[in-house]
């Protein structure tokens, strides 16, 4: 059954104000950073009070996580294109080089999905399908006993080191101050850390 025009202008009401927060609320966190942002200048910006932000996100993380969400269903999308590989280590690599583009050219969402949580919160859920995206390429190396280091949780943490180092190195400074291929180089020095070109422990050897 069609939505009578009464409910259809609700609708469409209710889908601008929340695109109208959202964007308030993006343009904020680029201008002001994680740290200065604050819902009484979000109330300046959109036109709509902190009840009605509420009212439609839940609370502040709520509305945080929203525009997370949106952002990383946007990356979800581009990692699920990149190409598949015979070889899952160069999947991965491929996986890692398209992160960390995602990671210089949205430095704010970035900052967003690296920041702490409290016990029991997850991250948005299409934060959670792009983690499950690069577990799998590890789980097949594993699987092969390529991984050089066999404790998961530490080469998961090298690995997030490299990445955060690359992102966090691109804020403030001119291209010209940095190497034209930085990125890839250690992305590619790191993944050599970790990954063996051929078997170097019993096959199905898990980390």
């Amino acid at each position: 059954m069609e939505p009578q025009p009464a409910a259809k202008r609700r609708l469409r009401q209710r889908e601008e104000a929340r695109r109208a927060i959202l964007e308030g609320t993006e343009s904020l966190l680029v201008e002001d950073g994680y740290q200065g942002f604050s819902m009484r200048r979000l109330a300046e910006r959109c036109g709509y009070t902190a009840p009605t932000v509420y009212y439609y996100f839940g609370d502040k993380q709520g509305l945080l996580d929203a525009l997370l969400e949106e952002r990383m269903a946007g990356l979800l999308q581009r990692l699920r294109r990149v190409p598949a590989s015979e070889d899952p280590l160069e999947r991965t690599r491929r996986l890692f080089l398209a992160f960390v583009r995602f990671g210089i050219k949205n430095p704010t969402h970035y900052q967003l999905l690296m920041t702490p949580r409290g016990d029991g919160e997850e991250q948005p859920l299409s934060a959670q399908k792009c983690e499950a995206l690069f577990a799998e390429p590890m789980r097949q190396l594993a699987e092969a006993g390529r991984l050089r280091v066999m404790d998961a949780e530490a080469a998961r943490q090298v690995a997030l080191v490299t990445i955060h180092g690359l992102i966090s190195l691109r804020r403030g400074r001119k291209p010209r101050e940095l190497s034209k291929n930085l990125t890839e180089i250690a992305v590619d020095v790191m993944l050599a850390g970790l990954i063996a070109p051929h078997a170097v422990a019993p096959p199905g050897a898990t980390a």
